[in-house]
């Protein structure tokens, strides 16, 4: 283990140690902070709550090739979002029906916990705003690539992806599709985003609402027109 490489005590202490190297997104009013749940959102309440910017999250579903459902021919996203891979369609002789039956069921998932952690609240707006996406941690980086891929469809002025710690590779891939891409430490080898936290128990549903709320509570709406409300 290289004396670069960060072990973080858990999520929130990761996000604090991440923050300070995005002070320069701090109480813009065109920032807004993003989360992949359900382990980006303990780590992007610390960044938020360090550089005064709202809270929400990003919701991906990856959308698997029937019969082999680690392999993605396409994601759903936050705001009705449906990025689709036509080559590995292609490649594969995908039907529309069996797309339309995947679409279908990852959707009502994404619903559902869009339901469960909005209650009620819409989406965020995100076009012409400089958007900083948090997860944990990245080992394939493919849910978050397809965060991104469904993002840049809404606009952004700017994407940044933040994480504590990820792979070399992977943080090489995501340069070329964000705007700018922050990996706090770059363990090599990686292994596994875990082995660089003391403790990495799974967040569950009551702490991302949780932390959504109270984040709700001390941070202003802003919005892209500079102002904040």
């Amino acid at each position: 283990m290289s004396p670069t490489d960060v072990v973080y005590r858990d999520r929130r202490h990761a996000g604090r140690m991440l923050a300070p190297s995005l002070t320069g997104y701090a109480r813009r009013p065109d920032v807004i902070v993003l989360a992949l749940p359900r382990g980006g959102v303990p780590v992007a309440y610390e960044v938020a709550r360090a550089l005064h910017a709202p809270l929400d999250v990003f919701l991906v579903r990856k959308l698997g090739v029937p019969g082999h459902e680690e392999l993605a021919m396409g994601a759903l996203a936050s705001g009705g979002v449906k990025v689709l891979n036509p080559n590995v369609i292609h490649m594969l002789g995908i039907d529309e029906a069996a797309i339309e039956a995947e679409i279908r069921a990852e959707q009502a998932e994404l619903d559902r916990r869009e339901k469960l952690y909005r209650e009620g609240l819409p989406p965020p707006e995100v076009k012409n705003r400089s958007v900083i996406l948090v997860d944990d941690g990245l080992a394939t980086g493919a849910t978050m690539m397809a965060a991104v891929k469904a993002l840049k469809v809404q606009q952004p002025a700017r994407l940044v992806v933040a994480v504590p710690t990820a792979s070399r590779e992977v943080c090489e891939q995501l340069r070329s599709e964000a705007d700018e891409v922050v990996c706090a430490s770059m363990p090599d080898p990686l292994r596994s985003v875990g082995r660089w936290y003391e403790d990495f128990t799974q967040t569950d549903d009551d702490e991302v609402r949780a932390l959504l709320a109270e984040a709700r509570q001390f941070q202003p709406e802003a919005d892209p027109r500079g102002n904040t409300r």
